[in-house]
């Protein structure tokens, strides 16, 4: 047994991990991060709610693979795609809503003649 309190000698001292940044700095990118906006789009093409959703997940698709491609090493390519195609099914979906629901009011409509 040795003379020391338990919890103290034998263990090397444990410090910040180098990955820990300090207070002040900017955040760095990693190599090989998701990117946000990609995750958002595919989120907004799937809820879609109403008209928003697709315009909000056809935008942040095409700003996302933008910015995939400006820096190369970040991962989400697939998801903006994705994103994308669903936020322009959500707007053929809106149209032929529209359409059909003025083609359903047909000739009810008041002319004033």
């Amino acid at each position: 047994m040795s003379d020391q309190p338990y919890g103290e000698g034998s263990a090397q001292e444990v410090g910040p991990s180098p990955s820990m940044q300090s207070y002040g700095q900017p955040p760095s990118r990693k190599q090989g991060a998701w990117n946000g906006l990609s995750i958002t789009s595919l989120v907004l093409g799937i809820v879609w709610v109403y008209a928003i959703g697709s315009i909000l997940a056809v935008v942040f698709g095409h700003i996302a693979l933008h910015q995939i491609k400006a820096h190369p090493g970040q991962k989400g390519k697939r998801l903006a795609i994705a994103g994308l195609i669903l936020g322009y099914l959500g707007f053929a979906f809106m149209a032929l809503l529209i359409v059909a629901a003025l083609a359903g009011s047909g000739g009810n409509g008041y002319y004033g003649g």
